[in-house]
């Protein structure tokens, strides 16, 4: 059946290995107090997702939506309607923006209820960040426009990131670096970050894109980047001064290849994301830094009693104004908007991402409703 519930589900042992099954959806009588279901209406499918699928049991991003044993539901950003509700404040109808299961219809528990949004209860979440348990409404969200909706699902999870690394960086003091080195310099939380570093008036640090041959066209067009070279010039990189080396890529040997180049001048290394996902490896024993893994909601955290949580989000929502010009330049934009709708259109993305051969240009918005 078309419109039937269902949701896509990858091995977590072969992240090659994926398929879609039936789900079981309740109807409004057979709710409980509190729980709502909400039909996803729209997701995004990028780079950041085959992180949380790569640091799936690790980081815990299983956890969130429990499927069958030994398999995984990646989690996505996206917008969900409400086709039943039994909690008190939240209507039929009213459509939510956050961390959604790849799959037509997600049931939760709404606790919390404000007018800004809830935040889901059911237990098996609790043990996760906030962060990603918290459902915004979008009639009250002074950020969201109905049109803005396909930029928000692809844009807005990662550019968090970028906004934090670059306040970590220079919440540190760059460490002591005079280059911050980006890998995947193609990649939307890598470009969020290097506009970021290229607003600072001192400019204190260069920013040096990593990035693949075929890519360099694109991310040097973008004059964000002090510099930008492929893979393979790595070696030529000076070594006198100290560096910060931000892994978009999670590629063991890329990281080992840096940390042995500039030796004890390498003062930070941190893991971001993982789109080498099948290269991933332990990065003990290295020269330099330890490489650590930034996690940004701790970030945010501290950052919200530096500055208070009206702070962090003022700051947020003038950085990503800023960043949306560029973004959705008419004449040059850095991202065209491509949607797909049901399995094969979801299956088909999923595959190109993790083959690595999805287009830096691109962002994809999905549907698992309507179409088979």
């Amino acid at each position: 059946m078309k419109n039937s519930a269902r949701e896509f589900i990858v091995n977590k042992s072969n992240l090659l290995e994926s398929r879609f099954k039936p789900l079981h959806v309740p109807t409004e009588a057979a709710l409980q107090d509190g729980q709502v279901v909400l039909q996803v209406e729209r997701f995004a499918f990028t780079s950041n997702n085959v992180t949380y699928a790569a640091f799936g049991t690790a980081m815990h991003y299983w956890n969130f939506f429990p499927t069958d044993e030994g398999w995984g539901n990646i989690p996505v950003w996206g917008f969900g309607d409400v086709l039943a509700s039994k909690a008190e404040g939240v209507q039929v109808g009213e459509r939510f923006y956050g961390y959604y299961p790849m799959a037509t219809h997600l049931t939760v528990q709404a606790t919390r209820v404000s007018p800004a949004g809830f935040v889901d209860g059911a237990e098996h979440r609790q043990a996760m960040h906030g962060l990603y348990n918290h459902y915004v409404r979008t009639s009250t969200d002074p950020g969201y426009t109905k049109e803005s909706e396909d930029v928000q699902v692809l844009l807005r999870p990662l550019f968090i990131t970028s906004f934090m690394i670059d306040d970590f960086l220079d919440d540190n003091q760059f460490f002591g670096a005079q280059t911050v080195l980006i890998s995947s310099a193609s990649s939307k939380t890598a470009y969020g970050l290097a506009f970021m570093l290229s607003l600072r008036k001192d400019k204190s640090c260069k920013i040096v894109g990593l990035t693949s041959p075929g890519n360099l066209e694109f991310v040097r067009n973008m004059s964000i980047y002090d510099e930008v070279i492929s893979y393979e010039q790595v070696a030529e990189l000076a070594t006198d001064h100290a560096v910060v080396y931000v892994d978009m890529a999670g590629n063991g040997q890329l990281r080992s290849q840096l940390h042995h180049h500039f030796n004890d001048n390498m003062k930070y290394s941190c893991a971001v994301g993982g789109t080498h996902w099948e290269e991933l490896s332990g990065a003990s024993n290295l020269p330099g830094a330890k490489p650590t893994l930034f996690f940004a909601p701790a970030q945010i955290k501290k950052r919200m009693t530096d500055w208070g949580p009206n702070g962090v989000q003022s700051r947020l929502a003038e950085a990503w104004q800023a960043f949306m010009q560029p973004v959705m330049s008419a004449e040059k934009p850095w991202m065209h908007i491509i949607h797909g709708q049901g399995e094969a259109a979801v299956r088909q993305v999923y595959d190109d991402m993790l083959g690595g051969a999805a287009r830096p240009d691109q962002g994809n918005v999905l549907t698992l409703l309507g179409a088979g």
